[in-house]
């Protein structure tokens, strides 16, 4: 594993999975929307989605169900289901994610999104939860040329910030967004979501948690004890 060497700058967040319970969300609507066109959603091409841009998830639903395939249209119906549960229910946070953002606004360090969806949807949800005040920067998936794993999204979202890479430290669930905050020079943890990260992913970051709390406890034995007065 991997560790940090220096003071922690900021924090960048990755969205779906680990600020929002959305993947598994975005999984039933997706199912309830194959199923509506005659199809069955298979789990297996599901994860391996996760993580991905917009672009790279419809080349695996191209290749996965032909060129037939209705992809727009699944694509839109999914949508609607997701946003008829978020309007309906709210945006679902993850277990911990307010008490961590309190913990590091009261240490004073900046936070920032940065993730493969879309940017209409990064600032849906984020008004949806009533947390587009407590980020400094957002980063999205159609605002660079490559997705995760490459870096591009996390090098944003560290250049909006104005602090190089080496003082971030990345928050993500899935294997290509560890694999990209590495190759970025950053320091990453992955907090587990649908699928544990494979060994030669797990020995890249500085530790792999079972949810947010235990950022924040990985946190405290790392930054200093007295917050902002």
């Amino acid at each position: 594993m991997t560790d940090l060497t220096r003071p922690i700058a900021v924090v960048l967040f990755d969205m779906d999975g680990l600020m929002f319970d959305t993947e598994r969300l975005i999984l039933r609507a997706w199912q309830r929307a194959m199923a509506d066109f005659g199809y069955v959603a298979s789990e297996e091409v599901f994860l391996a989605s996760v993580g991905t841009t917009v672009e790279s998830t419809n080349q695996l639903l191209r290749a996965a169900y032909g060129p037939n395939f209705p992809l727009e249209a699944t694509n839109d119906r999914t949508g609607e289901y997701v946003w008829q549960e978020v309007d309906a229910h709210g945006a679902p946070l993850k277990p911990g994610l307010l008490a961590l953002l309190d913990y590091l606004e009261a240490h004073d360090i900046p936070k920032a999104v940065a993730s493969s969806s879309e940017r209409v949807t990064i600032d849906r949800l984020l008004a949806a939860a009533g947390l587009t005040q407590r980020f400094a920067a957002t980063a999205a998936g159609d605002e660079v040329n490559h997705g995760k794993p490459a870096p591009d999204i996390f090098l944003l979202a560290a250049s909006r910030l104005g602090v190089e890479p080496g003082r971030c430290l990345v928050l993500e669930d899935s294997e290509p967004g560890a694999r990209a905050a590495h190759v970025a020079g950053m320091a990453v943890i992955i907090v587990q979501d649908l699928k544990p990260p494979p060994d030669d992913v797990a020995e890249l970051t500085a530790a792999v948690l079972l949810d947010l709390y235990a950022v924040q406890d990985w946190l405290e034995r790392r930054l200093p004890a007295s917050p902002k007065g």
